[in-house]
């Protein structure tokens, strides 16, 4: 259905990943921030331009990624020291969830647009009829351009949400599991996440999608419910 290399998608793609990833980062940064952590601030992350947020190999992933179809990615993890955070155990899950929380709010936002009629969500089943990719047709006029960045943006920001969910390093999901451990068993979670962890992610990411693929079997279950129950189908 899509080409290989479709400059149109990947552009495009790129249009509603940089937002979703540069407020979910500044969202970490901005709760770490108002815990008593001033670290985000001193690197320059308590802001919502896109450009202190962005990882090189984040970006190159919703690049390569958006070449099979609809891509995925990951912006610069916020650094924070809990210890600085008036209760540093709480107030550093509540800066670590806040992040997925606010793709999940704009998934909310563009769920409401759909529902609504402003964005036209049959505009992705016509898709299929033309064999054309979201990115090529999204720049074939204004009103295609909304509706399928709406469409797109609710698909991105699920994804980010329960991608980010994933309880292995360097995903935000390892630091909420923690939160609720014990200190030692908490230690041994995060030495775990970012040692042998971290090559499990990798492996799961990096498994062709020609095979069975756990991340994508995870995002397919998880995305497609929760659409499915926001807009009511």
């Amino acid at each position: 259905m899509f080409s290989r290399f479709d400059p149109y998608q990947i552009v495009f793609s790129l249009l509603v990943f940089i937002p979703a990833i540069a407020i979910h980062e500044f969202c970490h940064a901005k709760f770490a921030d108002m815990a008593g952590d001033m670290t985000p601030r001193a690197q320059g992350r308590v802001t919502l331009n896109p450009l202190a947020h962005l990882d090189p190999i984040g970006t190159i992933m919703i690049v390569i990624s958006s070449m099979a179809g609809f891509g995925i990615g990951w912006g610069r993890p916020v650094m924070v020291n809990p210890s600085k955070m008036k209760n540093p155990r709480w107030d550093h899950f509540i800066s670590v969830i806040m992040g997925p929380v606010s793709n999940l709010g704009l998934a909310l936002v563009c769920a409401i647009l759909i529902k609504s009629g402003l964005a036209d969500r049959e505009a992705l089943s016509g898709l299929g009829e033309t064999g054309m990719s979201f990115g090529r047709a999204a720049f074939a006029s204004g009103s295609a351009f909304f509706s399928l960045y709406v469409l797109m943006s609710f698909i991105m920001n699920l994804s980010l949400f329960f991608f980010n969910l994933i309880p292995l390093g360097p995903l935000d999901g390892h630091w909420l599991v923690g939160a609720f451990l014990p200190p030692q068993a908490r230690n041994s979670w995060y030495r775990f996440c970012h040692g042998p962890g971290m090559i499990i992610f990798l492996i799961l990411v990096l498994i062709p999608a020609g095979n069975f693929n756990v991340i994508d079997w995870y995002l397919g279950t998880t995305v497609g419910t929760t659409m499915r129950l926001m807009l009511g189908i």
